[in-house]
């Protein structure tokens, strides 16, 4: 089995002026067998990382290491795979499912016309996936439909580790649970590691094993799945579970928690800590604790199973909506 660490990656567009640096100084392990979910608000640089694992995206500085390997220096055929977040776009419209599946597997890993038919067969079962669909069109398959084929394209290239981005964000509501149930369902059969993205927390606890909170391209929480999301340590982790949606819930907060706050420019990032400017347990409320604003957290964080890059880790435990996700059940 095989290991995913991102050590110490940044990633970064443009020049000096105007640049952008979308992921900055990100250490994270994807343990052999296990799924580590990535959560975070649009811009947080989610996706620019999993782009960086597969090379869609300049590495700047650190390395990504498979099994303590440079990705960088492995063959041709990168061993690990990417499941798209559009279904619509990430297959060829012009290739049959069968050919968009068979384009994926390794050279010479089945040789002869049966053999890869019959691969495909097996894949696109392994998927829920009639085998009969392979001489058809993406047009002529739903959208959840043609998420199954984009998985069982990623497995058709026998990958070491699967990486999930937004997979199902642009599925309807009465499939997202389906494909959930089939990602999860093949990640224990196969027992691989899988990086998985989303911005849906309730989708992350029903899927991880461990949770890692993105926030203007740092890691500002990360550790094991139940932990994180019923005793957060960082505000951010709190603000996030206070806002997601809950059945039976008419409220959005408390009035203690700085609202309608615009979010940083992320080309010229605030200093110290990068939640600061919107902390509600930070210098906003709070004027004496100006270590926000000067001191850097992440660079203290404690290399533990559960860590926060927080100069008050645990400070505001009675934040609302900590407990709310401590509840079991459906993802959806």
């Amino acid at each position: 089995m095989s290991e995913l660490v991102f050590d110490n990656v940044s990633v970064r567009y443009g020049g000096r002026r105007g640049g952008l640096t979308a992921v900055d100084g990100v250490s994270l392990t994807v343990p052999a067998g296990q799924v580590v979910g990535l959560v975070g608000e649009s811009g947080s640089g989610k996706s620019t990382l999993a782009r960086a694992a597969v090379g869609l995206s300049p590495v700047t500085s650190g390395r990504v290491l498979l099994d303590g390997t440079d990705i960088r220096r492995l063959p041709r055929r990168r061993p690990l795979q990417m499941v798209f977040q559009d279904p619509y776009s990430s297959l060829d419209p012009r290739m049959s499912i069968g050919e968009s599946v068979t384009e994926a597997m390794p050279r010479g890993a089945h040789r002869g016309r049966d053999a890869r038919r019959a691969e495909v067969a097996r894949l696109l079962e392994l998927v829920n996936l009639d085998p009969d669909r392979a001489g058809m069109l993406p047009r002529q398959l739903s959208g959840g439909q043609r998420q199954r084929v984009a998985l069982a394209r990623a497995l058709a290239g026998r990958p070491e580790v699967l990486i999930a981005d937004e997979i199902t964000s642009a599925l309807d509501v009465s499939v997202q649970g389906a494909v959930l149930n089939l990602v999860r369902s093949v990640q224990r059969r196969l027992d691989l590691p899988m990086l998985f993205i989303s911005h849906n927390l309730a989708v992350i606890r029903y899927i991880s094993d461990v949770v890692a909170v993105m926030y203007l391209g740092r890691i500002v929480e990360a550790g094991p799945a139940e932990q994180v999301l019923t005793d957060p340590q960082h505000p951010y982790t709190r603000d996030l579970l206070a806002a997601a949606p809950r059945l039976g819930d008419d409220t959005t907060g408390d009035d203690s928690i700085p609202a309608d706050i615009e979010p940083p420019d992320p080309h010229h990032p605030p200093a110290g800590c990068r939640y600061h400017t919107r902390c509600p347990i930070g210098p906003l409320t709070n004027p004496e604790r100006t270590v926000c604003a000067t001191t850097d957290p992440a660079d203290g964080a404690i290399r533990s199973r559960h860590r926060a890059a927080c100069h008050f880790t645990g400070s505001g435990r009675e934040h609302p909506g900590t407990s709310a996700t401590s509840q079991g059940g459906s993802p959806l």
